[in-house]
């Protein structure tokens, strides 16, 4: 039952994306004590040598360690945000030992992030690699604000994780103020008609339902609904720049 536990802690520390995180990696180390083992094959050939974490852990750790890198320096504030997630999640004991593996990774290792999202991608369903993007936009942004190194770093993992082009600017664009912001997150033009602009909140809200999530875990519905106001949030502010009723 750790993926509950998990699930839980992650959403308080940081909403949907946490408790994504949390069930995620819950779910895995579930697994691995059903199975009386760990699992170590994935992440020790990416770094040829032998790891004790698990390989879920360090590939989301990884991904984690690639936007952080992104601009070309660690910032304290990134790595204080993804260790305060792992902290709340297992406890200090083993969070620390997963950062001893965590700062080798950050400081020296190399690590593809195509290969790390293949790995995902077979374990993952859509909604849950556009968390796992929230995520990385809410670390980049832990220091205060989101690079364009970074964008793009993001925008390449979107890729390798087969996140959709508008999906990924409509992600982007929660995080990222900036000239019809409220339009971007619809997916549409400010040229669009009123009708338009109706049909792309329906789409967007039914796509960012907390239904979509499937899951009996009220922390991640609750956590669901997070991303959902920000689509309300956006209809609503285009609603009132043009009186739509």
């Amino acid at each position: 039952m750790i993926k509950w536990f998990a699930a839980i802690a992650g959403y308080y520390l940081f909403r949907f994306p946490g408790a994504i995180l949390g069930f995620l990696v819950g779910s895995f180390i579930d697994n691995l004590s059903k199975k009386g083992g760990g699992a170590q094959s994935v992440f020790s050939d990416m770094t040829r040598q032998s790891v004790s974490p698990a390989d879920f852990e360090l590939n989301l750790l990884s991904l984690c360690s690639i936007v952080i890198k992104a601009d070309g320096q660690v910032s304290q504030r990134e790595m204080d945000y993804v260790r305060q997630y792992f902290l709340s999640t297992y406890g200090k004991e083993k969070a620390n030992a997963i950062f001893r593996t965590f700062n080798e990774v950050v400081k020296k290792r190399e690590i593809s992030a195509q290969r790390i999202c293949a790995f995902l991608n077979q374990r993952t369903r859509y909604e849950v690699r556009l968390q796992l993007l929230h995520f990385l936009f809410g670390i980049a942004q832990a220091d205060g604000s989101v690079s364009a190194l970074e964008v793009e770093k993001i925008r390449e993992i979107a890729g390798y994780l087969r996140v959709g082009a508008r999906d990924f600017e409509s992600i982007k664009a929660m995080f990222i103020k900036s000239a019809n912001n409220a339009y971007k997150i619809l997916d549409i033009q400010k040229s669009a008609t009123d009708d338009e602009v109706k049909k792309a909140y329906r789409t967007m809200a039914k796509k960012y339902h907390p239904d979509r999530v499937n899951t009996q875990n009220e922390a991640i519905k609750q956590g669901a609904e997070e991303k959902f106001k920000e689509v309300q949030r956006a209809y609503e502010e285009i609603q009132a720049e043009r009186g739509i009723g």
